[in-house]
């Protein structure tokens, strides 16, 4: 009896975890109104047209040396002037905290802590395939179009001979902060956090790309171009995101690992 009573407690254990890592994995499907739905899949398609414009448009300046890219030389010979010892220490910090080894150690942490303190990982996962897509389109871009840098002895923190277009760093940052920014507030059906949370998205954009430019390390188009592909990358998980949660009432919740969650206030 003693034995098959401690069999029995060692099934419900490991049942128990089953059912707790079965349950992570699960999709949050959530009840909003048909113009709230129709709201998010017309911003996704404005999110993607916007950005997917404004990439062409910037490749093509940078291509052909006229449009947005005329502006990149006297923008960059203007920052020149406006170095000062202070300003450079701000700056560098801010190129440290959004670089190639601080961010990506800073998403890491936030999504393994999302991922296991939230009672469902599709957010994570979501914020995780968007920063990875952002990496991998950048890198091959990068090396297409195999743009030079701004002279290496006007760099203040080390010579970077990588090539310039788009700006990892920038492209980094904008996912981490747009796709986050959606991904918390998009629960939530106070606009007026929304509105905060993308305003200090957008204020946390303009460090990044402050300081990539007045380090040096890149053109204005190249700061303009990384922009341009996070708005599509945003709204492609915005559409993704809305196809697979947000349903209306009466439409049943689909899927094997799906399952109805309230909408926090």
């Amino acid at each position: 009896m003693a034995q098959k009573s401690a069999g029995s407690a060692a099934a419900e254990k490991n049942s128990g975890r089953w059912h707790t890592f079965h349950e992570k994995f699960v999709v949050e499907e959530r009840f909003i109104d048909p113009a709230d739905r129709r709201r998010l899949y017309r911003a996704s398609v404005i999110l993607a047209v916007v950005g997917l414009a404004l990439f062409i448009a910037t490749l093509v300046s940078v291509l052909q040396a006229d449009g947005f890219s005329v502006a990149d030389h006297p923008v960059h010979d203007w920052l020149l002037t406006t170095r000062s010892a202070a300003v450079t220490a701000i700056m560098i910090f801010l190129a440290v905290f959004f670089g190639p080894i601080a961010l990506p150690i800073i998403v890491l942490v936030v999504i393994l802590i999302w991922g296991l303190a939230a009672k469902h990982a599709w957010r994570p996962i979501l914020l995780a395939s968007a920063m990875l897509t952002g990496v991998i389109i950048s890198q091959i871009i990068l090396h297409i179009v195999q743009r030079s840098r701004p002279p290496v002895d006007q760099m203040l923190f080390g010579a970077d001979q990588t090539f310039s277009f788009p700006s990892g760093h920038v492209l980094g940052a904008c996912d981490f902060l747009l796709v986050g920014a959606y991904l918390i507030f998009s629960r939530r059906r106070n606009p007026r956090a929304a509105v905060f949370g993308f305003i200090g998205a957008g204020i946390g954009i303009v460090l990044a790309i402050a300081s990539r430019l007045y380090l040096g390390y890149h053109w204005p188009t190249d700061t303009l171009a990384s922009f341009s592909l996070s708005l599509l990358i945003l709204g492609g998980v915005i559409a993704l995101d809305t196809w697979r949660t947000a349903r209306i009432r009466g439409e049943r919740i689909t899927g094997e690992l799906s399952k109805e969650e309230s909408t926090r206030e």
